[in-house]
């Protein structure tokens, strides 16, 4: 008897559940506490757990990682235009990102020599307050992506940049200015911000409708 019961039970949710529409599967997505339960053995849906690194928050690759940052936790989103998916954001954890600025000297067109001392230049001329270091990226950066915003960079995660800034970066505090050679060139950083804790990771859960 008992299990006849809970035979007609089950069959009742699923049968609700498949009659439910969009709207009301995203709420009871919002709501539940075992949301894996209910797309695995109500909706009896495909679905995915996938962690979602943030590497910057500055520009973000797409939608995974602008929900992994901006996104609420237990909250649901979706489906988006020409994606029949909807994602909920399950955790967020930090990680240590960094705001620097660059000036990158281009030694394909400087000879070593010449960059060396062109960067002393612009150094100089800098902490004088003769000149602002936007306005010298905006003359001399060969990285004309972060030129135009005066050198910026952005937050972004330590690994992610070259293995020379990278080990550099950790290595000084906000203000200081200081030169790194990588294989791109001569690069003229200035720490920006000091380090700060923000969403560095998300375990997002993705349903197929």
């Amino acid at each position: 008897m008992k299990k006849l019961l809970f035979s007609l039970l089950f069959t009742s949710i699923v049968f609700a559940a498949k009659s439910q529409t969009l709207a009301q599967i995203k709420k009871v997505l919002d709501t539940t506490s075992n949301p894996i339960g209910f797309v695995k053995y109500v909706l009896k849906k495909k679905y995915f757990i996938d962690t979602v690194a943030v590497v910057t928050t500055s520009n973000f690759m797409g939608k995974a990682d602008s929900l992994a940052y901006k996104g609420k936790v237990g909250k649901v989103y979706g489906p988006f235009k020409g994606e029949n998916i909807l994602v909920k954001i399950l955790y967020k954890a930090p990680n240590t990102f960094y705001h620097v600025s660059h000036i990158v000297l281009d030694t394909s067109t400087y000879s070593f020599r010449f960059a060396s001392s062109l960067a002393d230049t612009i150094i100089e001329k800098i902490q004088s307050g003769r000149e602002s270091f936007a306005s010298m990226a905006s003359t001399y950066s060969a990285d004309y992506s972060s030129a135009v915003k005066g050198g910026d960079l952005g937050w972004f995660v330590r690994g992610v940049m070259l293995q020379q800034l990278d080990e550099a970066v950790s290595k000084h505090k906000k203000g200081e200015i200081f030169t790194v050679w990588t294989a791109a060139g001569l690069h003229i950083v200035k720490i920006t911000d000091n380090p700060k804790k923000d969403v560095g990771y998300a375990l997002m859960l993705r349903v197929i409708l």
